[in-house]
């Protein structure tokens, strides 16, 4: 390669330059002759493959070593040549500059990319399930690439790629003032950035590109969950345009009300009712728990509404062996059973009998004691007696049906 420019006065740089000050200079040429901002350029594309030839040997210290000891003489004209010139963003990615390039220069068939919309849907479990942990199958309305058109909104033969920008979805203008050049980068208004134009829209979807269809996802509930909180299913949420990536499905888990435990947490609270029997002497009694019961030991003299802990009988903490623990108000009666089944109904009535039979004697001895006690007063007092007594027993069951509804 004696024709062959010295490679430091293509980079336009001293023989002694560091490596830092080379990237530079490289990048600063790159951003001025790269094919990608110079298309149809033949020249330009001549001068970019000069200054990447100069950059691939001048950067790599080995290859500098020989360049600098023998010139052009130590590479020859295949040794370079099956480097491939890295695009323009490739090439500033490496520069450390990816993320800001991406911002402003995505590329053909990057350009408007958009993310898929999350899903929210709402699964009802029970406390039990809660416990134990379960899986719920729900079906949500889930949207689908077109299979006629494949996503594209547009009757098959009638897309094609956009002559305004190549199919890229943008047009870049370069203006250059010296050695500073502003690139501005903007939507092709022909496509809308899309880098196609349609001509028929697709009959099946009415050009959305997607179609609505219900799907059945398996939703895993660990145990221990509360109710309100939500499980993340990445990717099951609608699908994103222009090949972008999916969105998430969110399920927001409710819990049942159970009838015999309240929730605060991973804590159970509950009611258990004992008599004075036990409340008195003490004793052990069983209750019920969220898996099965336990024995519950009640001191002498225990009060009503005294609240006793059951440790590690409550729910279990989210991906832990730990659990919460159960907490139970005693509420002492004067006795287990109602009343009405303690004495029964017809224990009242003779009792009522009884006292009406004493207060008839007491009648009919102070009857006789004033010698009135003849024998037609004494047909007349058993008349009353039993009238008075059907009347009170008239009283006594209309008394029982009201309070028997009360309780």
């Amino acid at each position: 390669m004696p024709d062959s420019k010295d490679f430091y006065e293509t980079l336009g740089v001293n023989r002694d330059v560091s490596q830092d000050d080379l990237k530079k200079a490289f990048r600063q040429l790159a951003r001025k002759y790269h094919p990608d901002l110079n298309k149809g350029s033949k020249e330009s594309e001549e001068k970019f493959k000069e200054i990447n030839e100069a950059y691939h040997v001048l950067s790599d210290s080995q290859k500098k070593a020989e360049y600098d000891k023998v010139g052009h003489n130590a590479f020859r004209p295949g040794d370079t040549s099956g480097y491939k010139p890295p695009s323009y963003d490739d090439l500033f990615r490496d520069f450390g500059l990816g993320d800001i390039f991406d911002a402003f220069y995505a590329g053909p068939g990057r350009a408007h990319r958009t993310a898929g919309a999350d899903l929210w849907y709402e699964t009802e479990i029970f406390l039990t399930d809660a416990f134990h942990g379960t899986k719920n199958t729900v079906e949500i309305p889930h949207m689908y690439a077109c299979g006629t058109c494949h996503g594209s909104g547009a009757q098959p033969g009638f897309i094609h790629t956009c002559t305004t920008c190549g199919g890229s979805g943008e047009l870049i203008d370069v203006q250059r003032d010296g050695y500073q050049e502003v690139v501005t980068i903007s939507p092709c208004p022909a496509c809308g950035g899309r880098g196609t134009i349609i001509q028929k829209s697709c009959e099946t979807c009415q050009g959305r590109g997607t179609i609505r269809r219900m799907r059945r996802i398996e939703v895993s509930i660990p145990a221990g969950i509360e109710d309100g909180q939500f499980l993340r299913i990445a990717g099951e949420g609608e699908p994103g345009m222009d090949n972008g990536p999916p969105g998430d499905l969110y399920a927001v888990v409710r819990i049942k009300k159970h009838p015999v435990f309240e929730r605060q947490g991973a804590d159970l609270y509950s009611t258990t009712v004992i008599g004075r029997t036990t409340a008195i002497p003490g004793g052990e009694i069983t209750i019920p728990t969220i898996s099965g019961s336990a024995t519950l030991k009640i001191p002498r003299n225990t009060q009503s509404h005294t609240l006793f802990r059951l440790k590690e009988q409550g729910m279990p903490y989210v991906n832990s062996g730990k659990r919460g623990d159960l907490l139970t108000e005693v509420i002492v009666t004067i006795s287990g059973e109602p009343a009405r089944k303690r004495t029964g109904w017809k224990g009242e009535a003779l009792v009522a009998l009884l006292a009406f039979i004493i207060a008839s004697a007491d009648l009919l001895l102070r009857l006789q004691r004033e010698g009135a006690l003849t024998p037609g007063n004494l047909i007349i007092f058993i008349v009353m007696f039993l009238v008075c007594y059907a009347t009170g027993w008239v009283l006594l069951r209309v008394y029982r049906g009201i309070v028997g509804k009360a309780e």
